[in-house]
This record gives structure tokens, sequence and C-alpha cells, in this order.
């Protein structure tokens, strides 16, 4: 996606914990020095990512666009104590971490009266999975957070987009042990994502086919989406596999 947007001739404030990797991979691109900077924070600490959002400011100015887009999806068993700890540092990074990331640049973008806030939910969100549910239930939360944010800021001219992927083609969704429909590669995700924000739609599912699929997720029976999920691959877990 950062790619796609400096492509466009936008300039980019770039965040991670790995700066180095960052930087080198940026360069590889050829993305020129006076086009990017790069931030180091953990998006799990929210005084880590605010203090990146305030340097961003200090250095770039106010960004048009604000993408939310760090996450971690590891499986979970509840019947596990240790995977309290999961379902916490989940929920810390996926949720904490998208309102920690938008904190800093709200007031000034309402101020201005334009900027767009984005939030990287997933179709994972619209129901939950077996051996998800620290993922499921977190990218839910986003969804409606988000939802709640645009309510907030709905006069104020600031528009907040909420883009859910489907199935992405990365080196995450690559240790996935179930099928995984309608899968797509980074950049096509990215083009779509693009047109989305730029057109600061509200909501929308990538690609389209798992928007219908969203939609009937919505509409089954309990009982009919329970065995439909019967017997399918779960997560891994963190320590070891279901």
């Amino acid at each position: 996606m950062a790619l796609r947007f400096f492509r466009a001739g936008w300039r980019l404030a770039l965040v991670a914990r790995r700066t180095a990797e960052t930087k080198a991979w940026a360069d590889s691109q050829g993305i020129n020095a006076g086009s990017y900077a790069v931030y180091s924070a953990d998006v799990s600490d929210s005084d880590s990512i605010v203090a990146a959002g305030k340097a961003c400011l200090a250095l770039q100015g106010l960004p048009d666009v604000v993408i939310a887009n760090a996450g971690i999806s590891v499986g979970m068993d509840s019947s596990m104590q240790a995977d309290l700890a999961v379902m916490l540092q989940t929920f810390t990074t996926n949720n904490v971490g998208v309102a920690a990331t938008f904190h800093p640049f709200i007031d000034a973008m309402v101020k201005r009266g334009s900027g767009a806030l984005v939030g990287i939910g997933s179709v994972a969100g619209i129901r939950g999975l077996p051996g998800h549910g620290a993922y499921c239930s977190s990218k839910a939360a986003v969804i409606s957070y988000c939802e709640s944010l645009r309510g907030e800021l709905r006069s104020s001219g600031v528009k907040v987009v909420t883009i859910c992927p489907g199935y992405i083609d990365t080196p995450l969704t690559q240790q996935n042990r179930y099928a995984m429909p309608f899968l797509m590669k980074a950049d096509a995700f990215a083009e779509k994502a693009f047109g989305a924000i730029q057109a600061g739609s509200s909501y929308s599912v990538i690609p389209w086919q798992m928007g219908i699929v969203a939609k009937l997720l919505r509409v089954l029976p309990n009982f009919v989406f329970d065995k439909l999920l019967s017997g399918r691959a779960r997560k891994q877990r963190q320590s070891k596999p279901l």
C-alpha cells in the first residue's frame, strides 16, 4: 500500500519496529530519500506509537491519510491459561494500537476540516471462526470502533474508512493450514484499497467476492454456520498446533 501511494505522488511516513529493514525496502523500491521518513514504534505500546505520530507531525506535518494497518493473528484455545495472554496481546496490538495510531492526528484533522483515518479490519471480524477467538473478536472490534469514530467525526470533514481484507497472499497467510478462497496478491489488494481510500468509502470488503461471502455469513443461521465449519482446521496456537 505504501508503494501504491508513492507511485501516485504521495510522501510517506512509515512506521515499523524494524526501521533498518523498512528503510532498505524503501530504497530497493526506488523511493527517494526526500519522499519518505521512517519512525520507530511498536504498535502494541501505545506511548510508542503516539510518540511516532507526534514525531511525524513535527517532521512532515499533518498527513492527509493515516492507515492503521499493523496487526497480529495467532490461534488460541481458551481452555489453556497461557492463551489468555495471547488474547491480551492481540487486543493490545489490533485494537488499542489502532486507536493510538489515530490519536495524535484527530484534533488537527478536525481543525483543518479534512483527512482520512483508515482502519484495517478483516472478513474474519464478521463471524467467529474456531481457533480464531482472539483474532476474530479483535477484528470485529476494529469494525465497530471505526464505525463509532465515523459517527463522532461525521460533521468534521474527517473521513473514517474501514477496509476488510479477505485472504491476502503474504508470509503470514502462507502459514495457514486451511483453504483460503479468493486468495489475492498483495499488490492487487493495494490497488483496490487505494481506490477505496481515495473515494472515502466508509466500508469496503476486498476482494469483492469476499464481500458476498461476508453478507452470506451474516445471515446464516447458527446451526448452518456451525455445521459448515465442522472439522475445519484451526489456526495454529503460538506454542503448538491445536
